[in-house]
């Protein structure tokens, strides 16, 4: 099976940098040989009944424009972000999806395609989850972080039983190796302790535990040590520090996302790397525009199995060109940052194709 999961950390204010208030979200692919498309996908009207890839109808809404970061052989993500600040991570997955049910990798693409705010993707997912989700709690089961500029929430799903907490903390660093909620929630499935004796996952002694009686499992939820970089310091950690976070990880990964969610009147930023082992990997930055385009090189061609990146950077003699590529991201940041301390509300059109010519200013040192 494949892994879906992926480490993720998410920092919050006021550990964030003190120039803007921010929430900061990274995430790390765990499938490192599975290649991953980043595709665009502008707004659009919605009506009647749309049918998933595995059968499952569901109504048609419209959608806002969403970026994301998914397996090239998957209609659903792994991660992504909109064009209202909403981002969405899948941290942990386990499972096979169920004919003409929803799975966790749609929910992820439906969540971030339908929503306006982390607690609206909640509201959202959890919908479906129930009239679309399995019967059985042990076909599927999965935990997103779900995002925008003012709050984090985690949200576990076993089949049609869900939890969701709100994150109060400063930040939160999770590992892909199962739930992230126990007997703290702040929402859940309606009478979900009655439910889950019915069901046998709780014998219904002591406190519920989602994580204990759902995962099978009597650990506690998958949190885990920071690899680099701990948030503490007030207004100390930014996109730079999340950059070296993510690569400090120490274990092959798949295709890594980060997102800075900056406050209301604020442009948020998100950067891919669109390619695995993120430390030898390049993060390309986005902004939703009104003319946004980003580059074929990220989407698999019809007939194809591998991205155009992805086949140049699995070829890639990093001893010869890495320094470069490094060079090339920093002063790519650090120019983006000051573009963005120095402007605020809709972003122009001259960043229209911001990532479109970082991956091809990058796929020319691969050449």
């Amino acid at each position: 099976m494949t892994a879906h999961g992926g480490e993720t950390f998410v920092v919050l204010p006021p550990c964030t940098e003190s120039n803007r208030k921010q929430i900061i979200f990274g995430r790390n692919g765990a499938a490192a040989e599975q290649v991953s498309e980043i595709l665009y996908l502008p707004a659009a009207e919605g009506s009647g009944t749309v049918t998933l890839p595995n059968g499952c109808d569901i109504e048609a809404l419209s959608t806002v424009a969403v970026m994301l970061n998914k397996p090239a052989d998957s209609w659903g993500a792994e991660s992504g972000s909109n064009e209202k600040a909403v981002t969405i991570g899948l941290s942990y997955y386990e499972g096979s999806p169920q004919e003409g049910k929803v799975s966790a990798l749609d929910l992820v693409r439906l969540g971030l395609e339908r929503s306006d705010s982390a607690v609206d993707a909640i509201d959202k997912l959890v919908a479906l989850v129930e009239q679309h989700g399995s019967e059985d709690r042990n076909s599927e089961k999965a935990a997103f972080v779900i995002c925008d500029s003012a709050a984090v929430w985690l949200l576990n799903v076993a089949g049609r039983y869900w939890v969701a907490k709100q994150i109060k903390d400063s930040s939160i660093a999770l590992a892909s190796s199962g739930f992230t909620i126990g007997s703290d929630f702040d929402r859940s499935t309606e009478e979900l302790a009655a439910k889950a004796q019915e069901t046998g996952a709780w014998d219904g002694t002591g406190e519920l535990s989602f994580c204990e009686a759902f995962g099978g499992s009597a650990a506690s939820a998958a949190i885990r040590a920071w690899p680099a970089n701990e948030p503490g310091v007030e207004g100390a950690f930014g996109l730079r520090q999340m950059f070296e976070c993510l690569r400090a990880v120490g274990t092959p990964t798949g295709s890594s996302q980060v997102s800075v969610l900056s406050g209301e009147g604020e442009l948020a930023c998100h950067w891919f790397t669109a390619t695995p082992q993120v430390e030898e990997s390049v993060f390309k930055p986005f902004l939703f525009t009104a003319g946004a385009k980003i580059s074929p090189l990220t989407r698999v061609p019809d007939g194809e199995t591998q991205t155009l990146l992805h086949r140049l950077h699995s070829n890639r003699k990093w001893e010869a060109v890495g320094s470069l590529l490094s060079s090339l991201e920093a002063t790519c940041m650090d120019e983006v940052n000051r573009f963005l301390s120095e402007h605020s509300g809709e972003a122009s059109q001259e960043l229209d194709e911001l990532m479109k010519d970082c991956v091809e200013a990058e796929v020319k040192f691969y050449r």
